[in-house]
């Protein structure tokens, strides 16, 4: 929704910038459900996605040691993250077979994403530790975005918004469907 401020409210002067307004990002914003700590349970978002049924916790699939779950705040549309169960922060502190199936969800996420959507390439990723970008440094993810050419555009630089095609729930019910086993 695009609504026009009142010169000298909130931002200050007018400036002629139309604002855009994503007021459900505040919670994100705010920090609201992330573990400040090595902590996990109730407060990791990660650690609680999984006792969740598929659809209500954007699941796309489950391993043995991990999971894929679509990301609430997406840079693109299939933006998914790989996470293990086990509540730990940094890459450093999974085990081998932990790492194995990281990268075979990573492996699988990337097929499936080209299948279903003809993405042209990825941003893979981790961010590690808060000073690194991680928004929720308590519990490891991995980013995965698919790209497609010319799929930047002014919104992000101009608005600071990013206009996605499709709801996160349809977009993980076709994922889901299209993964292989």
């Amino acid at each position: 929704m695009v609504e026009r401020e009142p010169a000298g409210e909130l931002a200050g002067a007018r400036d002629g910038f139309e604002r855009l307004w994503t007021p459900h990002r505040m919670v994100y914003l705010q920090g609201e459900n992330k573990p400040q700590d090595a902590e996990g349970g109730s407060r990791c978002p990660f650690c609680r996605v999984p006792g969740l049924d598929d659809d209500e916790g954007l699941v796309v699939a489950r391993g043995e040691l991990g999971f894929v779950v679509m990301n609430l705040y997406p840079y693109n549309t299939g933006h998914v993250m790989v996470c293990p169960y086990r509540h730990v922060s940094l890459y450093t502190e999974v085990t081998i077979a932990e790492t194995a199936e990281i990268a075979a969800l990573t492996q699988t996420a990337m097929r499936v994403l080209v299948e279903i959507s003809g993405c042209h390439g990825f941003n893979i990723g981790m961010n590690q530790g808060a000073v690194a970008g991680a928004g929720i440094a308590a519990h490891l993810h991995q980013h995965i975005v698919p790209r497609w050419g010319g799929d930047s555009n002014f919104l992000p630089i101009v608005g600071q918004t990013k206009a996605l095609p499709e709801l996160l729930a349809d977009t993980r019910r076709r994922l889901a469907r299209a993964w292989p086993g």
